[in-house]
């Protein structure tokens, strides 16, 4: 039937026309209006299947037309009449005819006419019925079922044809068959005629013999087959199979599972979304929809492939071959690639997403879907993250028990080396972007923006506050008090470390961060870190005892501005050692970067080091290690997988050590290795360097592209040596005779030109002049100190003209003589420059006599000519291990002992144990002042770093900054913990166990959360981080193997046992409900604190069944309180893996106290998702670097302690266990407070 017909006004007009002239019928009828009861009488014509109606019969112009095809036409009954007039008019209108005309189309009404005479009408509706064509239809639908019914006959025949010609040709072979039977048993027959006719013959006693013989033969037959088939079923082979196809069948259900969960996912979500976000007020976006799931469906359909696979395969059990299975999967598995990628940003979409309340409402009610069994959303989005090492994991397994000439073998590892290859990419990506997430979401928390986050290669180190104090004048102690300053939180900062960059912020009361105007962004390549005072610097000297030793300053340089002092204090002595360790490894890998890549690269730009580069072992795979993508701080590939006495390597490397390596393996070494291995190590190191070290690290370290340099200094005018020598380095910032910026430049070559230019390579040699003592040879004279500056060149052509051909033909004598000088008029000119300084320079004093820096920033040494004049700055291309020996060696007050032997300056080894004591002191350094409880709880590990510590200052030829740097070390191991002045739990016991005991009445709610946020504290911080690894909280014996972690425990629970036995000691409804309003408002303080941890004390003690059942009570707890406990729970969430809480605690300042069971639950999952070790026996250093980043969070959050003083009558009351009431009587209580209501 037609439903839409497509006509111009000439066609219409001309059909008019046809009708009025040739139409099959043509007369007056009444049609009715659309106004009830009223008819107006129209002249119509039908012409075909139209019906048309004018205003009278010689209208030219059609008023209306109506398409009959597929309509039907009925006989109408007359409607009834109300207010007619006369009975004779009555009877007229109850003669007319009347009829209907019902069209097939929806929507249109149908057609009401009457005419004058029954006869006329009885023509118009038959001739109405045949313009519908409505028999013609009825005789098409008649011949269509005809045809169907035709089709299947042929169809069934055709059938039944092929089903006898299959049993023709079935009958046939069975023919062939049993004619062959027929003539196998006549030969059969004929064979056994003798036989059996000398059978009949035998005697009878041989036929029973031979019968017991046959039954016997057929006994030990059976037996040996049943000691054969028990043996198999015994034996490990089979013992191998039964488990295989144990490992299968698990697979199967696990994908069925998987399948299911996606199902639910697509059906139960993403499709309904996607009908939602195309409604007229969608609560979603298609955008949004598509940025959630992602490519969820398609992975959907894959799976659900696969699982019709790995079905059909058991249907063939106990043959298994899924190997072809896993070909066909692999090449399809790159779509989790896009998936894993984005996963994060889908969560984050969705959080979004989830602040319009229509979408959150809409959510809930799809996640209230009996399918989803009480699952989130962000639940279902998880469960792709795992399938990839799932499957690996299997195919571990399966391969354990597959036998070595299995027919699938190599097909089963071949998939398992393609899926762990997968994984790898997968994970690097993900490490990838949590970094750059990681910047990212600082950089939105700063309103003003911050450009540097946006580059990929910063790494976030840690993040705190601290306390600034206002910058000093020259020679004038700040007269600032720390206790006033911290309490009007004037100086209060929130700062963060990246591995280039040092962030001071302010933070405003809405969380955001606010870059200091002045000072707010510190590049870390212009900051020279002081920690501790110089004996000599009376500034610095008062500045300690003001500030208790916990300030420590960055003195900035920047090239285009004045020098400036930065001022921070620590919260405490263990948080300002963290703080500078870190500050100063950062500052060191800076530095020893950026001369490798003075020295060895050719292009500057390039971003690994030649050196490294050219070292296979940093960057290639090998049976003992594997690396990542990803480079860590130093621009190296990072360890996946390695060995101990790889790892043990990295960290001995002296050409770079990188913090987040450093970090990462001091807090997990326990896990993979001893304390006591690790000193040996460090000492062995110590002790032989050369043999510590790998040989081709040596090579390098001493033979740095020698060829290459000796060739092109050889032609003066080769434009890629001017190139090379007159670029300047990245250290040489600035040419100012700051005394500071002397300091700084120093740490890089402190080379002067009457020293020479010093070069372990041949090149280098060749290119430099003989020195001369003589006035004439050294550059115009300068008035007062001129630091050290790299960005000129003395082996020149243009300074040094001649020198090739001079010296190129002994360039070994040359170097040695280099050496000696270099080092020997370092040394022994140190003391007199230093004092000549002191007393010509007055005003140089305070700066001269600075405090001393760390190992990696010695102090600079000014040279000067005996006339008084300052030799020009020059530069040379050295290898780090030089440099570090000469900015050492400048480094001193006076000549050490030892160094008059001339002939072993020139020693490759001197050069090498100085780098060698370096490194280990600065690893020593990071252990001893960030993981103390290393040493409190073994006491021969501390004696043994103690006994190689004073060996260190044994030895003669130490430098003056290493000899510090190992007093400091052996102060902080030694003494006793003088910062260690908080209050312990057993402490606040003892001190409450003579008081009276106080009631919840007469204690305020701020005097609760206080007491309750320093209690909750003191038990975190307690937590020795060596518990966190291993997962021993979860372990049978966990009371012995992490302690605290279970106080932890039980502290909550007792808190949350006290809230709701305090609550349920009251027996009217109005108390209870004031104790719950108080117990609210106490949490609320406590998140003003930042004591999350006492939050989730509080309100999960009043969700408990029996307090969250007592309607009557709450029915009388004020809407406002019932508001703001929504809102403590929504941010003590549980949701997102706890979203919101770890939302609340980035944009916190401590101290804080974090709920210790998140961090918990984030190792758990790490732990049980990867191998501590590979089957090949590496650790898996990628899961100690997840696990090391918890870690540190924790314990940077146990380092800030709280300011509030210890009220002995609160803690009583909280800790007293006698108000505490057990769970079952809680109950009991409850049910007695309000009774169940009848059913």
């Amino acid at each position: 039937m037609q439903k839409s017909v497509r006509y111009n006004e000439g066609h219409a007009l001309y059909l008019a026309f046809l009708a009025r002239k040739e139409g099959t019928k043509r007369g007056f009828l009444s049609k009715k209006a659309a106004e009830a009861s009223r008819w107006h009488e129209k002249w119509f014509a039908l012409y075909q299947n139209v019906l048309f109606y004018f205003e009278g019969e010689q209208s030219g112009r059609p008023a209306g037309m109506y398409l009959l095809e597929g309509c039907s036409c009925e006989r109408a009954p007359a409607p009834p009449r109300t207010g007619v007039g006369p009975g004779g008019s009555r009877e007229a209108l109850d003669k007319q005819y009347y009829f209907t005309v019902l069209f097939g189309h929806e929507g249109q009404k149908p057609l009401e006419l009457r005419c004058e005479e029954e006869q006329d009408g009885k023509e118009w509706m038959e001739a109405i019925h045949q313009a519908s064509y409505a028999d013609i239809l009825i005789e098409r639908e008649v011949l269509m079922q005809k045809y169907i019914h035709l089709v299947q006959i042929v169809e069934t025949e055709k059938i039944a044809a092929n089903q006898l010609r299959h049993q023709l040709e079935d009958q046939d072979t069975e023919i062939e068959r049993l004619k062959s039977e027929i003539i196998a048993l006549n030969k059969t027959k004929e064979r056994m005629r003798p036989y059996q006719s000398n059978q009949e013959d035998e005697d009878p006693d041989i036929k029973k013999i031979k019968k017991v013989q046959s039954f016997m033969r057929g006994w030990l037959c059976r037996r040996k087959w049943k000691t054969i088939v028990q043996d198999y079923i015994c034996s490990p082979h089979a013992e191998s199979m039964r488990k295989r196809n144990q490992i299968v069948f698990t697979m199967v259900e696990a994908e069925s599972e998987y399948v299911h969960q996606l199902y639910v996912l697509v059906n139960g979500f993403l499709r309904p979304l996607r009908m939602a976000a195309s409604s007229k007020k969608p609560p979603i976006s298609h955008d949004d929809v598509s940025s959630i799931f992602l490519n969820s469906e398609t992975i959907m359909f894959l799976h659900e492939i696969f699982h019709q696979g790995l079905k059909a395969r058991i249907a063939n059990w106990p043959t298994l071959i899924l190997a072809d299975l896993f070909d066909i999967l692999l090449p399809m598995l790159n779509i989790y690639q896009e998936f894993v990628r984005n996963h994060q940003y889908s969560l984050q979409v969705l959080a979004n997403c989830k602040q319009n309340r229509d979408f959150d409402k809409l959510l809930k009610q799809y996640e209230a879907n009996p399918a989803c069994e009480g699952r989130m959303l962000e639940t279902f989005l998880t469960y792709p993250m795992f399938q990839i090492p799932r499957y690996i994991i299997t195919l571990h397994e399966l391969l354990a028990h597959t036998p070595h000439e299995h027919v699938e073998r190599k097909s089963l590892e071949f998939a398992k080396s393609k899926l762990e290859e997968l994984s790898r990419i997968m994970h690097d990506e993900v490490s990838d972007t949590e970094n750059i997430r990681k910047n990212l979401a600082i950089e939105r928390m700063i309103v003003e923006g911050c450009d540097i986050l946006l580059d990929t290669s910063q790494t976030f180190i840690r993040q705190g506050s601290l306390i600034q104090v206002p910058s000093v004048e020259k020679g004038k102690l700040s007269k600032v008090r720390l206790g006033s300053l911290s309490l009007k939180k004037e100086g209060e900062r929130q700062c963060f470390l990246f591995t280039k960059h040092f962030l001071i912020c302010t933070r405003s009361s809405g969380g955001k961060l606010h870059l200091l105007k002045t000072g707010g962004v510190l590049s870390l390549i212009e900051c020279t870190l002081v920690e501790e005072p110089d004996a000599s610097d009376d500034d610095s000297k008062g500045s300690g005892q003001v500030f208790g030793h916990l300030d420590f300053k960055l003195v900035v340089e920047p090239p285009d501005a004045a020098p400036f002092t930065v001022v921070l204090l620590a919260p405490s002595r263990q948080e300002k050692a963290a703080w500078t360790s870190d500050i100063s490894q950062c500052v060191d890998n800076i530095r020893c970067n950026g001369l490798m890549t003075i020295v060895f690269e050719e292009n500057s730009k390039v971003t690994v080091p030649h050196m490294i580069k050219s070292d296979a072992r940093l960057h290639k795979d090998d049976t003992d290690i594997c690396f990542s993508k990803t480079l860590n701080s130093c621009k190296v590939p990072q360890i996946r997988y390695a060995s101990v006495e790889r790892l043990l390597e990295r960290l001995t490397d002296l050409r770079f050590l990188s913090i987040d390596f450093l970090n990462t393996f001091l807090h997990t070494y326990r896990i993979f290795t001893t304390a006591a291995m690790v000193l040996a190590k460090l000492s062995d190191i110590y002790k032989r360097p050369f043999t510590s070290i790998p040989v081709r690290s040596l090579e390098l370290f001493f033979a740095t592209s020698q060829n290459n340099r000796g060739e092109h200094l050889v032609d003066g005018k080769s434009p890629r040596l001017c190139r090379k020598l007159s670029s300047p380095p990245p250290l040489a910032v600035s040419r100012t005779s700051s005394p500071v910026r002397a300091r700084k430049l120093s740490l890089t070559s402190p080379l002067n030109s009457r020293i020479g230019a010093l070069d372990l390579s041949t090149a280098s040699a060749a290119s430099s002049p003989p020195v001369t003592h003589s006035p004439a040879a050294s550059p115009p004279p300068h008035t007062g100190k001129v630091p050290l500056d790299l960005s000129r060149s003395l082996s020149s052509p243009e300074q040094s003209p001649g020198s090739v051909e001079e010296h190129v033909d002994n360039p070994r004598v040359d170097l040695c003589n280099k050496l000696k000088r270099s080092i020997q008029r370092a040394v022994l000119e140190s003391a007199p420059m230093d004092r000549a300084g002191v007393e010509s320079s007055p005003a140089a004093d305070v700066t001269e006599l600075s405090p001393c820096r760390s190992p990696s920033t010695p102090r600079h040494l000014r040279y000067r000519q005996p006339g008084g004049q300052m030799a020009d700055s020059s530069h040379c291309s050295v290898s780090p291990a030089s440099a570090f020996a000469i900015a050492t060696a400048a480094a001193g007050h006076g000549s050490p002992p030892g160094f008059n032997n001339t002939d072993r300056i020139c020693d490759k080894e001197f050069i090498i144990r100085r780098t060698a004591t370096n490194r280990v002191l600065n690893v020593l350094r990071h252990w001893v002042s960030k993981h103390a409880q290393d040493f409190e709880l073994n006491n021969e590990l501390k004696m043994n770093v103690l006994n190689l510590l004073e060996e260190v200052l044994r030895d003669p030829d130490l430098l003056p900054q290493e000899r510090k740097a190992t007093a400091n070390i052996l102060r902080a191991l030694s003494q006793d913990d003088q910062d260690d002045i908080h209050l312990k739990l057993e402490d606040i016991i003892q001190l409450t166990d003579c008081l009276k005991a106080e009631c919840f009445e007469t204690l305020s709610a701020m005097e609760l959360a206080e007491q309750i946020t320093l209690l909750d504290h003191i038990i975190f911080r307690s937590i020795p981080y060596e518990e966190f690894l291993g997962q021993g909280w979860m372990k049978p014996d966990k009371n012995e193997r992490t302690p605290y972690i279970m106080k932890t425990s039980q502290h909550f629970n007792d808190m949350s046992n006290l809230v709701a036995s305090q609550i349920m000691n009251y027996a009217d409804v109005s108390s209870r409900a004031s104790a719950i309003e108080k117990w609210v408002a106490v949490a609320d303080i406590c998140r003003c604190l930042h004591n999350y941890n006492g939050v989730l004390e509080i309100t999960s003690a009043l969700n408990r069944s029996a307090i969250y059942r007592l309607k009557k009570t709450w029915a009388k707890v004020s809407k406002q309180t019932k508001a703001l406990m929504d809102k403590l729970q929504k941010t003590v969430s549980s949701e997102g893996r706890f979203k919101n809480l770890r939302e609340a605690l980035k944009n916190c300042n401590p101290p804080a106290v974090p709920y210790l069971g998140m961090y918990l639950t984030d190792l758990a999952f790490i732990e049980e998702g990867t191998p501590n070790f590979t089957e090949e026996g590496l650790v898996n250093f990628s899961k100690m670097r997840m696990i090391s980043h918890i870690v540190r969070e924790i314990r940077q959050f146990q380092q800030t302690a709280y300011r509030i003083d210890h009220q002995p009558k609160v803690t009583q009351y909280l800790l007293d266990k006698a108000l505490i009431i057990d769970e079952d009587t809680l109950y009991d209580l409850s049910l007695k407070i309000e009774p169940r209501l009848p059913a």
